[in-house]
């Protein structure tokens, strides 16, 4: 269990994998045979540099198929993994015997395993190794047991104050896999990752609030899971209020793991309504929860945090509370024209009808409130967080902002999530 709880962003792991990937590095560039130093590593290093070149091309400028750049550090360790692989044939090749063929497959799976240790350093999207391999999520629950209704929900306010955890009550949350269906929209989603707190499984349960949630772009609904590490924070937090939490939804946004469809209706994806209509129908309908929005919240990371804020400026009597996680200043693909070509038939007007931006302009949420979080050492989304803030308080929302340690990446998003669930709590009526 250690072993699993092992950290792969800090400590000494990181350090101990680095230096056996240098050492693996170095076994597969040193040779006595001159033909390996004067004509397979340089044509390694070659093809290694063009093929990592023509990765950033077709990303970055042909593809775009994300809204923001990847960091040049992200395709230096894809680059220096790829030189671990192409050097590996040259010594397969030329080795005679078979315990010089095995160290130089071991000397590329060190140099391969510390190119991939170092981009997840940049995105921190695996904590752990058993989050890198699936071994700490938590328990699952089938539909069956997460709709049971055959008792008279607890309600109150705050809801703490008229419970008392029961003595059968299980320690920690469990997880839900389950189909949301876009009956409304039409949208093609995958499956979503729903977390129901200890109190949920109550032999009399409580009428929890909602969270629902939204990952990035690239990424899954199971992201919440791993790098965002949502059972660990919801599971804390519940065991220090009895088992109380909110039943966190973690839709998914984008369809699938490349595809940005912007969070609005378009030809990209009715996903605007199927977050707005569709998710809260199926929730409300299947599991047993306070229905009363204003015990309903909306959140996300990167690309899901600027969903948050498209859903609570275009649809604040749903999601009357947001926490806006590293979000965009506005919607899209990379830039302006593209945006509008893809998503708005090429009309601004429309564009802006839907913009968080414009619509704090134009409109009042005197009744909405929100925290924007954004990472210490991420100058740019800082400033996309400044001026969201300024517009949000302009309009007549009650919101906070804060920085956390951490740049674009799960580090952030996890710590915001864990500094503000106490917020949340608050605000959707589980504590005074």
């Amino acid at each position: 269990m250690a072993l699993l709880d092992t950290s792969l962003v800090s400590g000494p792991l990181p350090t101990v994998v680095t230096s056996v990937g240098v050492v693996g590095l170095v076994v597969l560039v040193v040779s006595r045979r001159r033909p390996h130093l004067l004509r397979s590593v340089p044509i390694s290093l070659l093809a290694a540099a063009a093929l990592t070149a023509l990765g950033w091309v077709v990303v970055e400028k042909i593809w775009r198929g994300f809204p923001d750049p990847i960091q040049i550090a992200v395709y230096v360790w894809i680059g220096v993994g790829l030189l671990g692989l192409l050097l590996l044939v040259p010594r397969i090749v030329a080795a005679r015997r078979w315990w010089t063929k095995i160290l130089a497959v071991l000397a590329a799976v060190a140099v391969v395993a510390t190119a991939s240790l170092q981009v997840n350093l940049v995105f921190a999207a695996y904590p752990t190794v058993g989050s890198a391999l699936g071994l700490d999520a938590a328990e699952q629950v089938g539909l069956d047991e997460a709709t049971d209704r055959s008792t008279d929900p607890i309600t109150g306010s705050p809801l703490e104050s008229v419970w008392t955890p029961p003595p059968d009550m299980p320690s920690g949350g469990r997880i839900l896999d389950t189909p949301i269906p876009g009956t409304a929209s039409g949208f093609s989603a995958r499956n979503a990752q729903v977390y129901l707190p200890p109190a949920y499984f109550a032999p009399r349960r409580p009428l929890l609030p909602v969270l629902v949630l939204m990952a990035g772009q690239p990424g899954a609904p199971d992201d919440w899971l791993t790098g965002g590490r949502l059972v660990q924070t919801m599971d804390a937090y519940a065991a220090e209020h009895g088992g109380l939490a909110p039943v966190v939804v973690v839709a998914d946004a984008t369809g699938s793991a490349v595809a940005n469809p912007l969070c609005v209706d378009s030809p990209l994806g009715n996903v605007a309504t199927y977050l707005s209509t569709d998710v809260p129908t199926w929730v409300r309908a299947t599991l047993q929860v306070n229905p009363d929005p204003r015990s309903w919240a909306v959140g996300g990371l990167s690309y899901g945090g600027t969903c948050a804020l498209q859903m609570a400026t275009n649809f604040p009597q749903v999601y009357p509370t947001f926490l806006v996680l590293s979000g965009q200043l506005a919607p899209t693909l990379g830039d302006k024209q593209r945006t509008l070509d893809a998503a708005f038939g090429g009309s601004e007007a429309a564009f802006e009808a839907v913009n968080p931006m414009n619509l704090m302009a134009t409109r009042r949420y005197d009744g909405s409130a929100g925290v924007f979080v954004v990472g210490a050492d991420d100058p740019e989304y800082k400033g996309y967080a400044a001026q969201l803030v300024a517009a949000a308080r302009a309009a007549g929302m009650d919101v906070q902002y804060l920085e956390v340690p951490g740049g674009h990446s799960y580090q952030t998003w996890s710590e915001g999530l864990r500094r503000e669930i106490g917020w949340l709590g608050t605000r959707t009526g589980i504590t005074a």
